[in-house]
Formats: structure tokens, sequence, C-alpha cells
């Protein structure tokens, strides 16, 4: 195995490795000692699961959560410069989308260092699949504004952005916040526009549906509370 950054996908919630994460990763990681990695205990749970037998204490691992230093990461990196491979792990899909990972790509590519992305499941990725809005133009926007009059202004920006360019939007919220967001949504949103839910991607609970806003103001949604969901409108 040739020395690299490798962006290791995890799963995006309960669901089995072989699912969703081919036996290749398996063997890559196994041969990595180093791992930066967006927090650790969840790290730590998944390479257990890769192997029961790994040796976890054997391993060197680097935070690049939210609470963690930036200026670190170029230090991160000095393994692979000495030609030891690094393995980025973040809390749920692909590393370095939408995620502090990027961060740690981008210095590695200023050095010239190879990066390599493994396959694995990609939420925004499988919400555009599963849709039927248009997946020739799409941007994820990451969450919107939490501010009632800064979301509402955001929201319509983008589906000004969804109606001129035939550009699906794409974004997230808390799951907490799931039901608050839908309802400011079909309150927002023109009747014509298609909006869709993906929830709990990959999961036994997935679900999926696009509907017209009009549609969506008669459907009773199920309990999205504590579930991940990506939204799209176009």
């Amino acid at each position: 195995m040739s020395p690299a950054l490798y962006l290791i996908p995890v799963e995006l919630g309960d669901t089995s490795q072989e699912r969703v994460l081919p036996s290749y990763n398996r063997e890559v990681i196994l041969g990595i000692r180093y791992f930066i990695v967006e927090e650790l205990r969840s790290a730590r749970r998944f390479l257990k699961r890769v192997d029961k037998d790994i040796n976890i204490d054997a391993l060197t691992f680097f935070p690049m959560g939210k609470h963690a230093d930036a200026a670190l990461f170029e230090r991160y990196l000095k393994p692979l410069e000495t030609g030891e491979s690094i393995g980025v792990i973040s809390e749920a899909g692909c590393p370095a989308v939408a995620d502090p990972g990027a961060d740690v790509v981008a210095i590695a590519q200023r050095k010239g260092l190879r990066v390599v992305p493994l396959v694995g499941p990609s939420s925004m990725i499988m919400a555009v699949m599963a849709s039927g809005l248009n997946g020739q133009s799409f941007a994820f926007n990451g969450y919107l504004p939490i501010d009632p009059a800064e979301r509402i202004k955001r929201i319509k920006q983008l589906e000004a952005r969804a109606s001129s360019e035939h550009q699906t939007q794409l974004f997230i919220e808390t799951p907490y916040r799931n039901h608050k967001l839908m309802e400011t949504l079909c309150q927002t949103l023109r009747p014509q526009t298609r909006l869709c839910i993906a929830a709990g991607i990959t999961t036994d609970d997935e679900w999926i549906h696009t509907l017209t806003v009009a549609q969506w103001k008669r459907t009773t949604l199920p309990d999205l509370s504590k579930t991940p969901a990506i939204f799209l409108f176009g």
C-alpha cells in the first residue's frame, strides 16, 4: 500500500459495514497507524467494528473536531512526509465533505502529498440520486441561518436560484429542528416547488419522498426529530 492520506468513509447510521463499505477499505485501514479524526471515541468504535482485534492502543490519533486547533493540522501530516500513511475519519459518511477534514486535505494538496478517497456512502449524493430532482446541477448549502427572518430570506434566495438555474438546492438541519424547518419551508416556498426529504439514508428507517409543497401541506410527516435528514428542493 503506497503512503497516502486516505479519506475513510464510515456508516451513516446503525448500518452494517458490509452493506455500505467495500472490503478493500478494511485492508487499507489495517495498514494505517496514524489517524486524523473528528471525534476520538466514535473513531475508535468504528475501527473496532472494522476489526474487533485491532490494537487501538498501538495507534496514534490527532483531533480535527470543532474544538481542535487548526494550526496543528499541518503538523499532523508529518508521518505522511516520512512515508507513513494517515487515515482521516469523520463522524458520518465521507470525510472532507461538509467536514473539517477538508482543511487537512487542503494542506496535503498544497504540500503535493498523495490523497486517496475511499469508496463509501455520501448522504448528499444518495439523496440527489433518490430525489428525482436535477442531478446535473446541484449545490449543498450546509445549514440555513438560525434567525427566522434570515432563514426565510435565504430559502427564497435558494428557491430563486433553483428556478432560474434549474439547480437542485440541498441543506441540512440538526435533527430536533427538522419539523420546524419543514414548517418554515412549507410556509415560504411556492406551492409548485418540489421538495424532497431524505432521512435515515442506508438505515432500516430510511425515508425518502419528493412532493410539491402543496402536497406536503396535506401530508403527515413521520417523527424525524432524531433522524439525520437531507432537504432538497428544485
